[in-house]
């Protein structure tokens, strides 16, 4: 389902990349969110028409790869789910041959308006705005033809909604045209009247988070512009879902007890008894990490990045936030794929057997979480042997590459080794004591003699012959380094010269789009392979033989539709440190 998602997430593009001009009204969807809610996507204000024009401009130019995608999906479905298959080709089929803003038109969505996802409880809830409710009536419509089954048509005080009952899982989609806004949530089959009303939007919170100002005030903190912020609090959904008393929680668990107790004849009512400690136990859990973030930090026409902060308690912060000595961790040099990451095994080790000491101090009693008694059990045990060298003393890895690819001779020749040029950097407390451990596992390497000076030494004929290609190994005191590929010892020298990196840094990583592509061919060339791996194992020959192919030709599809999307992109980065408050991720994708 994630390739229907993108296209969803395509189609609403227009939700959040909006115009400016619209002053905020009363019913704007935040109007309808309660300030206590455990959960919220939003735009809060509105983009300029230049930036949206060029975002949707993005938008359009990804949709042919998507709706590829989204059929093969719909190929994939139709031997188990007929219905749902139609109805993701019914959506291709409205988005076939239209500009995102095309769409957004025909099915009535307002494409500068207000849109926010949340919680009512537990509850999600999709409200957005309509430019045309006629328009997205009939696209409803239109889709319900497709799938087969036409939505009950019910009504709660005079609102007419429609509704589809899932007995299965207990539960209820509702959707609903409110003035014009569209409302769109899944609810307890079972959801009683003033859950409906306050769906709907008929009984309005008493405080909302439009009046609040806590999304502004989160998006100022963090550096999120307004266009697009998000906040999961986990001190409130984890005791919501610990306790069992939320309504939609309630549904899923009860249908679940329904279907235990006629398989196995447990009474329903014993498997709902709620242990009161539940939600104390989930309550200690949020204070380890009480909320997640997201937002949009910069949107332009050719570059999107998006910050997630994950709040933690100040210990956990605490230990880990030393500087690693890992050359490129700080920055420097960018290889076209380049990745660094701190592994500081001591620190990492010292923290977990503290985790683990803690539970064992005080147990979880919760019958839903005593898993985790067990878990922290074996993880301090695992922390033990940790200690041990050379993996106790490590402290981060980096793997630069320079080049990867596979030339068109050795491709015809059946070659399936690329042929690469880059380095691995090993960060550690002790680089000499691995490398004598990496000698004592490889005579070929006892003859050399490396100083831990940073000069890269030839590696003897025979391993070189082993990987195709030259190699080198250099030492300095805090690393030891690998490189392979023609004149990779230049470039490893320039590696080893890059900076550490700094308090907290824990990820750095570059893939610039010709590397990213190399690595989509690469995949697209092994397509049949994959298919083959994931394919049928039993049943008649024939069908096993035609189930095969439909596979590998989905797969094709995919691979083709994800090597269109890469040729579009320049580079790709992601960045993650620790802040006092918590672990900051910062996400960028840079178009051509």
């Amino acid at each position: 389902m994630r390739t229907t998602t993108r296209v969803l997430a395509l189609g609403l593009t227009g939700l959040l990349l909006a115009a400016c001009g619209h002053k905020r009204a009363k019913d704007v969807p935040l109007a309808y969110v309660p300030v206590d809610t455990p959960y919220v996507l939003a735009n809060l204000e509105l983009l300029d028409d230049a930036t949206r024009q060029a975002l949707l401009a993005q938008a359009d130019a990804q949709l042919p790869a998507q709706l590829q995608q989204l059929r093969a999906a719909a190929d994939e479905l139709a031997a188990r789910d007929p219905e749902g298959a139609r109805l993701l080709r019914a959506l291709a089929g409205e988005l076939d041959g239209k500009s995102i803003a095309q769409f957004a038109h025909d099915v009535g969505l307002d494409i500068k308006g207000y849109s926010a996802v949340y919680g009512l409880g537990l509850a999600p809830v999709a409200r957005f705005q309509l430019a045309d409710p006629a328009a997205f009536d009939a696209f409803v419509g239109r889709l319900e033809a497709a799938y087969g089954k036409a939505l009950e048509q019910v009504a709660v005080d005079g609102q007419r909604y429609r509704r589809y009952v899932l007995p299965a899982s207990g539960t209820q989609f509702v959707l609903a045209q409110v003035g014009r806004q569209a409302v769109a949530a899944l609810l307890p089959a079972e959801a009683p009247r003033a859950m409906l009303r306050q769906t709907f939007g008929l009984d309005r919170p008493e405080h909302n988070l439009e009046e609040d100002d806590r999304l502004r005030d989160l998006a100022k903190a963090k550096g999120y512009q307004p266009w697009l912020v998000g906040q999961l609090d986990l001190t409130r959904a984890l005791p919501m879902l610990a306790s069992g008393k939320d309504p939609l929680f309630a549904a899923l668990r009860k249908a679940h007890a329904e279907t235990e107790s006629a398989r196995t004849g447990e009474p329903v009512a014993n498997q709902l008894q709620s242990d009161p400690s539940c939600a104390a136990d989930a309550a200690r859990i949020a204070a380890r990490v009480p909320a997640v973030s997201l937002g949009y930090t910069r949107l332009e026409a050719h570059l999107q990045e998006v910050r997630f902060d994950v709040a933690l308690a100040g210990d956990i912060t605490q230990a880990f936030m030393q500087a690693i000595a890992l050359p490129g961790l700080g920055g420097g040099h960018v290889a076209p794929f380049d990745f660094s990451l701190a592994l500081p095994v001591m620190q990492m080790r010292s923290f977990w057997t503290a985790q683990a000491d803690a539970v064992t101090a005080k147990p979880f009693t919760c019958p839903a979480l005593v898993d985790l008694n067990e878990t922290f059990a074996k993880l301090g045990l695992a922390m033990q042997k940790a200690a041990m060298p050379p993996f106790g003393d490590l402290l981060g890895v980096r793997l630069a590459l320079d080049r990867l690819d596979l030339d068109e001779a050795d491709a015809k020749s059946g070659r399936t080794t690329p042929t690469i040029k880059g380095s691995l950097l090993v960060a550690s407390r002790n680089p000499a004591g691995l490398l004598a451990t990496g000698q004592m596992m490889n005579p070929a390497l006892a003859e050399l003699k490396i100083h831990p000076d940073g000069k890269p030494v030839a590696l003897p004929a025979a391993l070189s012959a082993a990987f195709g290609q030259p190699g080198w190994l250099a030492m300095t005191p805090q690393v030891l380094a690998l490189a392979i590929g023609q004149d990779a010892d230049t470039s490893l020298a320039r590696d080893l010269a890059d900076p550490p990196g700094a308090a907290g840094q824990l990820l750095r990583a570059h893939v610039d789009g010709a590397m990213y592509l190399t690595w989509v061919k690469l995949l697209q060339d092994k397509a049949d392979t994959l298919a083959d791996i994931g394919g049928p194992a039993t049943g008649q020959a024939g069908d096993v033989d035609a189930e095969k192919a439909a596979a590998r030709e989905r797969l094709r599809r995919q691979f083709a539709a994800m090597r269109t999307q890469a040729e579009r992109i320049k580079s790709l980065r992601l960045e993650a440190h620790l802040e006092n408050a918590g672990l900051v991720l910062t996400s960028t994708t840079e178009f051509k």
